[in-house]
């Protein structure tokens, strides 16, 4: 990817779901990487899937943290490894939905300071045709933004909106126009090609995809869907081999307005010899 960067501009890469062992070990390898080549001041990962395709641990979370994430975002799966309910009161740095109930552990915004400002992360799940139902997070994420903007000062803010429905996830873009520098939608594993910048200075993406194993069905073993999908039987779906395409975006944000700047898609495939634009 040819470098996109505006002259004082905070540039900030959000990374969709990582599925499974093949998809964190290619991130963890990664990171370093694209923050040298591409000039990153801030990483942002979706870790939801990163456990055998289901839910995040402490020591996978501590190992992106380490290889060079600044926070964590999670989702509908945040609990199905049960040793992260008493790890995320104490990193708040990963995140778990926002609307769940307030005595819920963990949270779901963090503010962090930077060389270039103070930038707050944002996490949301969607309602519609997906469990479990929780509070409305649209009311949920403009008023939180609108409390870290009074009370910390901060201006660049990126939600991570992790729903099911492609109407959910842009109407939540508009929404946060003007309230959010960066809506970036994750669930469904498949990256979207809307990226955009509305007229209120919110870069949009509908969904961010996922990094995890490039021939498969969402991260799973393209087998054992096909035979589910033609049986109607019950199986097991593992996490694929091979190949892993990371996917997610890069944008640029000004510190002093807190709007996006400029937006990009990233789409690269680690490990099969070929490497797609970004």
């Amino acid at each position: 990817m040819a470098a996109l960067m505006t002259n004082d501009a905070l540039r900030i890469m959000f990374l969709g779901d990582i599925v499974g062992e093949p998809g964190r070990k290619a991130v963890i390898e990664q990171l370093p990487v694209l923050k040298a080549e591409l000039g990153l001041d801030f990483i942002v990962v979706n870790g939801e899937n990163a456990a055998g395709g289901r839910g995040i641990t402490p020591r996978i979370a501590i190992d992106l943290l380490r290889a060079g994430a600044a926070v964590i975002t999670t989702g509908d799966h945040v609990w199905d490894q049960q040793e992260i309910v008493e790890y995320l009161p104490t990193e708040p740095r990963v995140l778990r939905p926002i609307n769940y109930p307030p005595d819920t552990p963990g949270k779901g915004s963090v503010v962090l300071e930077t060389a270039k400002g103070k930038v707050a992360i944002l996490q949301g799940q969607g309602r519609t045709f997906i469990q479990p139902p929780l509070d409305n997070p649209f009311t949920l994420l403009e008023s939180e933004i609108d409390r870290l903007r009074e009370e910390e000062g901060v201006k660049m803010v990126l939600v991570d909106f992790h729903a099911e429905t492609t109407s959910e996830k842009i109407a939540m873009g508009y929404a946060l126009e003007g309230k959010a520098s960066v809506v970036v939608g994750t669930h469904t594993h498949v990256q979207t090609a809307d990226e955009r910048i509305l007229s209120g200075g919110t870069g949009c993406l509908t969904d961010a995809g996922m990094c995890g194993p490039d021939h498969s069905v969402l991260g799973r073993a393209h087998e054992s869907v096909v035979w589910r999908f033609k049986t109607g039987m019950p199986t097991r779906f593992p996490v694929a081999k091979g190949p892993v395409r990371l996917c997610g975006l890069i944008a640029d944000l000004d510190p002093e307005t807190g709007k996006c700047l400029k937006i990009e898609r990233l789409n690269r495939l680690i490990g099969g010899g070929e490497q797609d634009a970004g």
